[in-house]
């Protein structure tokens, strides 16, 4: 074991909010309070690491334990977010900060580009001589961060997308007789995870979704038409799960947006609307009315849905991260490990910061079947455990029908 490290810790959530990052904040934070012979101050940076550079922090520690039991189970960022990329001239900033509050623990919740933060900060403590241990805690709806086998924030989305895909499965069948086709529009510019976790909705073979697309597997929009036409020729309805990074054989986006505004400080360009052009050539071509969805960012914080298995897990990367800081570990975010699928079992384990940075985890082929429309056995036997138990059993009518008497 390390020598002990006394000082403050602080901690700060980045990047897009979910069901579940505050379970992880409140997992550093109780465990934090917990060694108090070596951590003598818990603070939370406001807005991320814009809080950090704007000197914004919150004395956690005064908070009550009940708000906190409360916050738990509280969807979005409890600190608040951002998305901003640290330049050069940042970093003398942040050591400042951190020599002024001494705070010598500092953990990150949030994806790709805030490990690469909390790494570039780590580095630079290093390079100044100042002794600071940096710790990521995974978090991303995406579940596309590598070296771990799922992301927190991706179990709750799961169950989310799928039950409100469900749902509208049920009322395209039951307006099919005027709007045929309901496309839905699912958040995911390079990796598929969140619309392959539609294919949770089945709850009998004909059930929605009828058709996948995902990044992964490049689509034409001729064969994309005519898996519609096969679809809605057996049914008389069809439902489609879109992602919104969904490709062309060319490697580029079937839709995107091309305003000079549309990329945000990392350089990621907005996705643009591909439910709306499947929908224009789903009428021109095949002449059936169709209608989008576009769920955006509340299937990313729908709390009253979040999985159970998913929120402790993230209270357990925020506990695990606090652990292996205080035990000497730096420069290493927690990861998720499956010990087995039936019974399901996780733990943790660590992987480098700076690995997690430049990688990214897409679905595997395995996961999508050999036609590009749709997941496998494999995919589902992967995700359902994540989700938190089966979703709420619905009754379907036999439809028994009355012989006919008039001609």
């Amino acid at each position: 074991m390390a020598d002990k490290l006394k000082g403050n810790l602080v901690v700060a959530q980045g990047g897009g909010p979910t069901a579940v990052i505050n379970a992880s904040l409140v997992g550093v934070v109780q465990e934090a309070l917990a060694h108090d012979d070596t951590i003598t101050g818990v603070f939370g940076a406001l807005h991320g690491i814009q809080g950090l550079l704007d000197e914004e922090l919150a004395d956690l520690g005064r908070e009550r334990p009940d708000t906190l039991d409360a916050l738990r189970v509280t969807p979005s960022s409890g600190l608040g977010s951002c998305r901003y990329k640290v330049a050069a001239a940042d970093y003398g900033r942040l050591l400042d900060v951190f020599k002024a509050h001494d705070i010598r623990y500092f953990l990150y919740i949030g994806g790709n580009d805030s490990m690469d933060t909390a790494h570039q900060v780590g580095e630079l403590a290093v390079s100044a001589g100042y002794d600071l241990r940096c710790m990521g805690v995974p978090k991303t709806i995406d579940n596309d961060l590598d070296f771990t086998d799922h992301c927190p924030g991706f179990g709750s989305v799961a169950r989310w997308i799928a039950t409100a895909v469900r749902d509208a499965g049920l009322d395209t069948e039951a307006i099919g007789v005027v709007d045929k086709v309901k496309v839905i529009e699912i958040m995911g510019r390079n990796a598929g995870w969140v619309t392959a976790a539609c294919a949770l909705a089945r709850d009998h073979p004909d059930a929605a979704p009828h058709l996948i697309y995902l990044p992964e597997r490049p689509v034409t929009m001729d064969r994309l038409l005519d898996d519609v036409q096969r679809v809605y020729d057996r049914l008389g309805y069809v439902v489609i799960c879109i992602c919104e990074g969904a490709r062309g054989p060319d490697g580029q986006p079937l839709s995107i947006s091309t305003g000079a505004l549309d990329v945000d400080s990392f350089g990621h360009r907005m996705m643009g609307n591909v439910a709306e052009l499947l929908c224009r050539e789903i009428a021109a071509r095949l002449k059936l009315k169709s209608r989008y969805d576009r769920p955006g960012t509340i299937q990313r914080v729908a709390g009253a849905l979040a999985s159970v298995t998913d929120r402790a897990e993230a209270a357990m990367a925020g506990q695990m991260a606090v652990r292996h800081a205080v035990n000497g570990a730096s420069d290493k975010m927690v990861t998720l490990v499956r010990e087995s699928d039936n019974p399901y079992s996780c733990t943790t384990g660590l992987v480098d910061l700076e690995a997690v940075a430049n990688a990214e985890k897409l679905v595997p082929a395995e996961f999508i079947n050999d036609a590009g429309n749709d997941v496998t056995g494999a995919f589902l036997a992967y995700a359902r455990p994540l989700t938190g138990g089966p979703l709420p059993a619905y009754g379907y009518l036999q439809k028994v029908m009355v012989p006919k008497k008039l001609r």
